[in-house]
């Protein structure tokens, strides 16, 4: 199976693909989906269930909108090639619930997968589907769309055919040919961290894997292979390449070539005896200028590959009269959707799933504070904190997945916490519990319905906020990738009346004594060019200070701001605004 093709890959390498002026300045999605609640066991009757219970805890006022069907909604196979109802969980069809959906004052919104399954197995993936998916998604009146990553062809999604790395990584190089002058490949200049050298050759030439908690997102995180080539005048040459292939991480068949900017080969070169065995590919033309010229080979496949597909569902919606339909991102950050994201999506998901504990029987899913993969609130949270330079209301927003407020696992600081978080962050704020189990004014209510936490996330401004200060030693907290959560985080967000967000974060699970001090001249620093009254903190005699968890403003003239210590998992969270 080739890769996607309908899409020239020069626009892929490029920003032709820009979000449309309906679709910016749109603020992060909020609302529920029934994945965490449910699984693949939700219902119509559940589902319309949860719309009343919106509406009866007053969220709908609040902001929460969307009403998300994730994976179990479909028949298990399409039926005349078109998506269907599961009749037995919705029998009335996704376009009489949408209806009922829209009645009520909410958006309606659904689930599909770029493979050729979804990630329960069902096999109504919208991989080669997509134009009449799409039409059938508008004429079902669908406003949010979520589509994940499962059974993706070209790579090595979760349950895909782990040597389909063939697309996704060059092969092993050994040495280039050009005009019969042997240029090793073990004295090029390698870009980025994931390429290296191994006996006199080069591998890994690709991107990495984000899924995973174990790569930072900031950064160069693919490799070229590249060669600097002096031409004495303007000319054409012959050229070939010694490789070796493999299908498995960091070892592929498919192999990009340039000479500068201007590609002269992208596809598979034919399979070798295995990885050690390098053979001379056939020889191709290609164009020198005269002066010095960049050989460029790489793989950016899995970026692209991804690109393409997203993009296709993106072009048949649109198509079809869905352009104003939220499209969710769920690649689980795997090919780094923050750097490309922005051009089909509103929001890309950062890593895989917080939880994978779904509870059965509307029982709740078990959450957790930490734990070393990508389960946890503080997973999500420490590549979520030093990804601010990638969102906005121009490009779109980080997500570090649907909230676990109300699981098992978590108390109620934790959840506040979590909640804090997730504003702070412009994350979309999509509940994921059973909310037959909340009741008006009791400690889940009350966390999700602070009005004062979803205000910063709903600011128009639209700035995530920016890690001024941590207290473990690192030169640049709002780049550097912090895992051991034995510390306290100082956020900074700026708001687009003028006032400043403050927050502070314990991500321990013990007390901190640490009490950071944070300046006005510290915040003026970092995130000076960002607010809209810069000279105003600059220069105020005092501030008020409201607390957003007890409600509570104080005015001072201290220049100087502290949470002191902090509980475990516990935080703070202030609004500043300077006094006239």
């Amino acid at each position: 199976m080739d890769r996607p093709s309908p899409i020239e890959d020069k626009d892929l390498r490029h920003d032709s693909f820009s979000r449309s002026d309906h679709r910016t300045k749109r603020l992060p999605a909020m609302g529920w989906n029934s994945w965490n609640a449910f699984g693949s066991g939700n219902t119509e009757e559940l589902t319309r269930t949860m719309v009343g219970k919106i509406l009866e805890l007053g969220l709908d006022k609040l902001g929460y909108e969307y009403i998300v069907l994730d994976d179990g909604c479909y028949m298990p196979v399409r039926i005349e090639g078109r998506l269907a109802a599961d009749d037995v969980k919705f029998p009335s069809g996704f376009g009489k619930l949408s209806d009922f959906i829209h009645a009520n004052g909410l958006k309606f919104g659904m689930y599909n997968d770029i493979g050729t399954k979804l990630c329960s197995g069902i096999e109504v993936g919208i991989c080669g589907h997509e134009k009449e998916d799409c039409e059938d998604y508008v004429k079902w009146g669908i406003d949010f769309i979520k589509v994940d990553n499962c059974y993706y062809p070209w790579d090595n999604a979760t349950f895909a055919d782990t040597e389909n790395a063939r697309f996704t990584f060059a092969p092993n190089i050994k040495s280039i040919e050009i005009d019969g002058i042997t240029h090793e490949a073990k004295d090029a200049i390698i870009t980025g961290t994931r390429a290296e050298v191994k006996d006199g050759y080069v591998t890994f030439i690709g991107t990495y894997d984000g899924t995973a908690p174990d790569r930072t997102p900031v950064g160069l995180q693919s490799s070229e292979l590249i060669w600097e080539i002096l031409s004495d005048k303007d000319k054409t040459s012959e050229f070939n390449v010694t490789y070796a292939t493999g299908r498995e991480e960091g070892i592929g068949e498919w192999l990009q070539a340039a000479v500068n900017d201007e590609v002269f080969f992208d596809g598979l070169l034919p399979a070798t005896e295995s990885p050690e065995e390098f053979v001379i590919s056939d020889t191709i033309s290609i164009r020198l200028h005269k002066g010095t010229n960049r050989i460029r080979l790489m793989n950016h496949r899995r970026q692209e590959n991804t690109l393409q597909s997203y993009t296709r569902i993106r072009q048949e919606l649109d198509k079809a009269g869905g352009s104003n339909i939220t499209m969710s991102i769920c690649e689980w950050g795997k090919t780094q959707p923050q750097d490309w994201g922005h051009k089909v999506g509103d929001s890309w998901r950062i890593l895989n799933d917080i939880k994978f504990q779904v509870g059965s029987d509307g029982t709740p899913g078990k959450a957790s504070w930490n734990d070393d993969y990508t389960l946890s609130i503080t997973s999500q949270y420490n590549k979520a904190v030093i990804m601010d330079e990638f969102s906005g209301l121009t490009k779109g927003w980080n997500d570090p997945d649907m909230m676990v407020i109300g699981m098992n696992g978590i108390d109620d600081t934790m959840s506040r916490s979590h909640m804090a978080m997730w504003c702070m962050l412009n994350a979309p704020l999509m509940l994921g519990l059973d909310l037959r189990k909340v009741s008006k004014g009791d400690a889940v209510h009350n966390i999700i319905s602070d009005e004062d936490l979803i205000a910063l996330n709903q600011d128009p401004l639209g700035i995530q906020a920016k890690r001024i200060f941590t207290t473990i030693e690192c030169e640049e907290p709002d780049k550097e990738y912090i895992r051991d959560i034995r510390r306290i985080d100082v956020l900074a967000k700026p708001l687009a009346n003028g006032d400043l967000a403050l927050a502070f974060f314990n991500l321990d699970k013990e007390t901190r004594a640490d009490d950071p001090k944070i300046s006005i001249e510290l915040i003026l620093d970092k995130i000076g060019s960002k607010m809209v009254n810069r000279d105003l903190f600059a220069n105020a005699s005092g501030f008020d200070i409201r607390d957003l968890y007890t409600k509570e403003t104080v005015r001072t003239t201290d220049r100087i701001f502290s949470a002191g210590p902090l509980g475990p998992c516990d935080s703070k969270i202030i609004r500043i605004t300077p006094a006239s």
